[in-house]
C-alpha cells in the first residue's frame, strides 16, 4: 500500500530535481507536452501573482528520483520558463542571472540557450522561484497502483482525448503496439522511461504555434498526407486510427468505426478486448508493426510528387482530414501486399487508380459499419489490383522501412549512446578515396555500443549527415540533394557507389567485409553480420549496422572502447576496465 507525504515544494528547489534529471516520465500513460504558450503564461502569471495553482503529483522510485503522475505540463512550464523557452504575458523573460543554478546549466552545461529580450525584475524572480507549490509523493507505490491513480485523475473533467483516455493505464499488447507504432510513424520512438528535461524532444511542434519541440506536425505522414490535422496529432487521434486499423486486421473481420467499438475493445477483460489480445497474441505484434510499416511506405511511395493523399482521392478541394477513407485504403494495400504476397509493379498507375476515390465508394456516416467497410474495401483493390505483380517471399522486419530509419534518427537525439550517424566511407575532399580512419571508428564504435551493458542494442546508420558543411559538400560533389529527417539529414549511400563505380550489392558488400576482416570479439562480429541491412531509403540508401546486445565484454584490437555521450573513447585505466566490466558480471 502506497503512502502519501504532502507538503509545500518552491520552485527552485523543483528546479533542482530537474537539473539534476530525478523527475522522469513514464511514456506508457503519459501524454506528450501539451500546452500552447497561452496557456503557459497564464500559468506563469498565477505564480507571479501568487495565485494557487493545482497540486503536483508524483511516485517516489528507487535512488530519490521521481515519476511524474500529474502535473507534467505544469511542472515542464515552470522549468522550461526559467531555461527562456517562452516570456511572459507582457514579452519579459525569466533574468537567468539571477538563479545561479539556471545560469550554470545555461554557461557551463550549455543545456539550453538563453533568450534576448526584456527581464523580470529581481524582485520577481525571487518571488517565482520561492513560490511553493503543493506536491504530494506517493511512496512504495507499485506500477498497478500508479497506473489506477493516473486513470482516476484523468476521470475527474475532460481533460484527455478519447484516445488517450483509453490508452491511460491500459497495459495489455494491443494498447502497447498501437502506443508504439504511433511513436515509430511520429517519428518520438524512444525508452518508455526519459527524464523530464527529454519531453521536448519527442513532443510535437504544432505549424502556428512553435515551442522548440523536436518533431514537426508537417513532418510527420500523418499531416504530411492530409489524413489528420496537426492539431489531431495533439489529441492522439493518429493512435486512434492505428487501433481501428490493427483491430480489424489481426481480428480478421473489420470492426465498426466508432467511439464505442474502440471503447470495447479497450476495455479490460470486455469479450470485445479478449478477443482482439488473443488474436494479437496469435498473429504476433512484430508481425503485424513490420506489415504496417511496409504498407505505409507504399501508400507513401504512390504519393511521390507535390500532391497530397488527400487531394489525389478526393475530387473537390477541401482540408477535411479522412482517417475513415484512410482505413479502408490501407487496408485494401494490405490485404494485397500481405495477404494476396503482392508486390506494386506501377505506382503511377495506382495514383491514376485512386484518383478522385471519393467518386467510387461510400464515403458517408453509412460507411463506418462493417460491412460498407468491406465494400469499400474491396471496390479499391478492384481498381489497383492490375497494377501489383506476385511477389517472391520478402524479409519485412528489421530496420528495413523509411519509418524505422526515420525513427533510428530521431532517437539517435534522444539516446546518444546507443546510436550512431556517419554520411559514409568516401572522404569529402576532392580525390573521393574511402577514409580508412573514419571505418576505423565505425569498428570502435560498434564495439562500444556493444559495451553499454548486458542485453542493451543500438545502431549505425551510413548514409546520414549532421552537418549542414557535410549536406553542402555532398550536394556540390554528387548532385545529391539530402532529404532532413529532425537536426539531420539523409544522404545516402548510393551515390558513393556510384562515385566508386559499382553496384550497391558490391558497395554494401564492402561494408560486410570491413566487419567480417576485423579482430572483433567474435560474438559481436558474427551478430552484427547477421543483422546487417540495406534499405533503399526514397532511393538514397541507408546502410544499417545493428548491435545487438551482448552477454560478455567486447574488445577490438584487444582494447576497450565505451561510449561517452555520443562520443566513442577508448578505456586504458584498468579500474575503468574492471567497472565495464562488472556491468555485465551483474547482467
Amino acid at each position: 500500500m502506497a503512502e502519501l507525504d504532502s507538503q509545500p515544494r518552491s520552485i527552485q528547489s523543483i528546479y533542482a530535481w530537474y537539473s539534476e534529471n530525478k523527475l522522469w516520465v513514464n511514456r506508457r500513460y503519459q501524454r506528450k507536452l501539451v500546452w500552447t504558450q497561452e496557456e503557459k503564461q497564464k500559468l506563469i502569471e498565477s505564480v507571479l501573482k501568487r495565485y494557487p495553482i493545482p497540486a503536483i503529483l508524483i511516485a517516489e522510485r528507487e535512488g530519490g528520483d521521481y515519476e511524474v503522475i500529474d502535473g507534467l505540463q505544469r511542472l515542464h512550464t515552470m522549468v522550461s520558463f526559467i531555461e527562456t523557452a517562452f516570456p511572459t504575458i507582457d514579452n519579459r523573460y525569466f533574468d537567468v542571472t539571477q538563479f545561479v543554478t539556471a545560469k550554470i546549466r545555461a554557461t557551463e552545461e550549455k543545456a539550453f540557450t538563453i533568450s534576448s529580450g526584456k527581464s523580470l525584475t529581481a524582485r520577481e524572480v525571487g518571488t517565482f522561484l520561492d513560490y511553493s507549490v503543493a506536491v504530494t509523493v506517493m511512496r512504495g507505490a507499485s506500477d498497478e497502483e500508479i497506473d489506477d491513480v493516473f486513470a482516476r485523475i484523468n476521470t475527474y473533467g475532460h481533460r484527455l482525448s478519447d484516445q488517450e483516455r483509453r490508452q491511460s493505464g491500459v497495459r495489455d499488447e494491443f494498447s502497447t503496439l498501437v502506443r508504439e507504432l504511433a511513436c515509430d510513424v511520429r517519428g518520438d520512438a524512444s525508452s518508455d522511461i526519459l527524464t523530464l528535461a527529454k519531453m521536448p524532444s519527442i513532443s510535437i511542434d504544432l505549424p502556428k504555434t512553435k515551442h522548440g519541440y523536436e518533431v514537426a506536425a508537417d513532418d510527420v505522414f500523418w499531416v504530411q498526407q492530409g489524413v489528420l490535422r496537426s492539431t489531431d496529432l495533439r489529441d492522439s487521434m493518429d493512435e486512434q486510427c492505428i487501433a481501428d486499423i490493427a483491430a480489424s486486421t489481426i481480428g480478421e473481420d473489420l470492426v465498426e468505426r466508432s467511439k464505442d467499438a474502440l471503447d470495447k475493445i479497450y476495455q479490460t477483460g470486455s469479450a470485445e478486448n479478449l478477443r482482439i489480445v488473443r488474436s494479437l497474441d496469435s498473429y504476433g505484434k512484430e508481425r503485424f508493426a513490420a506489415e504496417f510499416k511496409l504498407c505505409l511506405d507504399e501508400i507513401g511511395t504512390v504519393c511521390e510528387g507535390n500532391r497530397k493523399l488527400r487531394s489525389i482521392i478526393f475530387s473537390k478541394k477541401n482540408t477535411n482530414p479522412f482517417p475513415s477513407v484512410f482505413a479502408v485504403l490501407f487496408m485494401a494495400f494490405h490485404e494485397l501486399l500481405i495477404g494476396e504476397n503482392k508486390k506494386i509493379a506501377d505506382y503511377p498507375g495506382i495514383k491514376s487508380a485512386i484518383t478522385d476515390l471519393d467518386k467510387r465508394i461510400e464515403t458517408s456516416r453509412a460507411s463506418t459499419a462493417p460491412a460498407e467497410r468491406r465494400r469499400n474495401v474491396d471496390t479499391i483493390k478492384g481498381l489497383i489490383r492490375a497494377h501489383f505483380v506476385d511477389s517472391e517471399p520478402r524479409d519485412i522486419y528489421g530496420d528495413h522501412t523509411t519509418t524505422d530509419i526515420k525513427v533510428t534518427i530521431m532517437r539517435s537525439e534522444i539516446e546518444a549512446p546507443h546510436y550512431e550517424l556517419k554520411q559514409g566511407m568516401l572522404r569529402l575532399d576532392g580525390n573521393r578515396k574511402v577514409d580508412v580512419n573514419l571505418q576505423e571508428k565505425i569498428l570502435c564504435t560498434i564495439c562500444a555500443i556493444a559495451n553499454n551493458g548486458p542485453g542493451r542494442s543500438g545502431t549505425i546508420l551510413i548514409g546520414v549527415a549532421d552537418k549542414p558543411a557535410d549536406v553542402e559538400r555532398i550536394l556540390f560533389l554528387d548532385g545529391i540533394k539530402a532529404r532532413p529527417v529532425g537536426r539531420r539529414f539523409v544522404v545516402g549511400v548510393r551515390r558513393e557507389a556510384e562515385a566508386l563505380g559499382e553496384t550497391t550489392e558490391k558497395y554494401f558488400a564492402r561494408w560486410k567485409e570491413l566487419i567480417r576482416s576485423s579482430d572483433m570479439t567474435r560474438s559481436l562480429r558474427d551478430d552484427v553480420l547477421a543483422s546487417l541491412s540495406y534499405s533503399e531509403y526514397h532511393g538514397l540508401g541507408v546502410i544499417v549496422i545493428k548491435i545487438p546486445g551482448q552477454r560478455d565484454v567486447s574488445l577490438l584490437n584487444d582494447k576497450l572502447y565505451i561510449r561517452s555521450g555520443d562520443e566513442t573513447v577508448e578505456v586504458k585505466e584498468m579500474s575503468r576496465m574492471f567497472e565495464i566490466g562488472k556491468r555485465f558480471n551483474r547482467g
